[in-house]
C-alpha cells in the first residue's frame, strides 16, 4: 500500500514538472514572437543576398543552420568571393561571434545548476535576441529575490527562432532571383529594429544605461576611424569596463 502511495506521488510530481515546463517552453514562445516577426525579413535579406553571391538553396540553410548568428553570417556574405576566401571569412566570423564569449559569461552564474551536457547545446541556439530575453525574464520583477534562469522558457525562445531563421533564409534563397536588389525593400531596417526593441524591453533607468551608451559611441567611433569590424568588439569591451568601475549592480 505504502509503495502504491509513494508511485503516485511520484507520478503527480512528475506530472507538474512537465505541465511546468510546457508552461515556461509557452512562454518562451510568446515573448520571443514580437522579436521574431522583426528577424523574419533579416533572415529574408540574408538568404537573398548568399543567393546572388552564388550559394545555391541546400547550401544556404546549411550555412544559416550550423553557424547560427545572423551578424557573422551577413559578414561572411559581404566578403564571399568566387572561389571564396576561407581564412577570411573564418577569421570575419571569429570576430564577430566573438561578442558571444561576453554574452555567454553573463550567463555563468545563472546556468551553474544545470549540467554540462544540457548547457553546451543549449548555448548553441544563443542569439543576441534569445539571450536579452532570457537574461532579462532571470532577472525580472517576479525573480527579485534571487536571478532564476528557466531553461525551458530559453528553448522556447531559441528553438522559435532557430527554426524560423532557417525557414526564411532558405525562402530568402529561393526567392532571391525574383526579388533582385532587395535593398530597395528596405529590409535593412528589420535588424536596428529588433535591437530598439531588445533595448526597450531591458531598461531600467539611465544610469544602468550608461554602459550602453559608452558601448555605442565606442562602436560608432572605431567603425568610423578603424578600418574592419573591431568596432564588433571593442564596443562590448568598452561597456563591460564601463560597467565594472560603476560597480556590479550597475551592468
Amino acid at each position: 500500500m505504502s509503495e502504491q502511495q509513494v508511485d503516485v506521488r511520484t507520478d503527480s510530481a512528475f506530472q507538474d514538472e512537465t505541465e511546468n515546463t510546457a508552461k515556461e517552453f509557452r512562454r518562451g514562445l510568446k515573448d520571443g514572437l514580437p522579436v521574431l516577426l522583426g528577424v523574419i525579413p533579416f533572415a529574408l535579406v540574408l538568404g537573398a543576398q548568399a543567393s546572388h553571391k552564388g550559394l545555391s538553396s541546400v547550401e544556404v540553410p546549411l550555412m544559416t543552420g550550423l553557424n547560427f548568428a545572423g551578424g557573422s553570417e551577413f559578414a561572411a556574405i559581404q566578403v564571399w568571393t568566387s572561389p571564396p576566401s576561407f581564412l577570411l571569412i573564418m577569421a570575419v566570423t571569429l570576430l564577430v561571434n566573438s561578442r558571444h564569449i561576453l554574452m555567454g559569461a553573463t550567463l555563468v552564474p545563472l546556468l551553474s545548476r544545470f549540467p554540462k551536457r544540457k548547457v553546451l547545446p543549449a548555448l548553441f541556439l544563443m542569439t543576441d535576441e534569445s539571450w536579452a530575453l532570457s537574461y532579462n525574464d532571470a532577472h525580472s520583477k517576479k525573480n527579485k529575490n534571487a536571478a532564476y534562469f528557466s531553461m525551458p522558457y530559453y528553448l522556447g525562445v531559441s528553438l522559435s527562432f532557430y527554426s524560423m531563421w532557417v525557414f526564411c533564409t532558405t525562402l530568402g534563397a529561393l526567392i532571391g532571383p525574383v526579388l533582385g536588389d532587395v535593398h530597395q525593400y528596405g529590409f535593412d531596417m528589420a535588424f536596428p529594429a529588433v535591437f530598439l526593441v531588445l533595448v526597450r524591453g531591458m531598461w531600467n533607468g539611465w544610469r544602468k544605461a550608461v554602459p550602453w551608451i559608452i558601448s555605442l559611441l565606442v562602436s560608432v567611433a572605431v567603425c568610423h576611424f578603424i578600418a574592419g569590424l573591431w568596432y564588433v568588439i571593442a564596443g562590448p569591451l568598452a561597456g563591460l569596463m564601463t560597467a565594472a568601475l560603476m560597480g556590479g549592480d550597475d551592468a
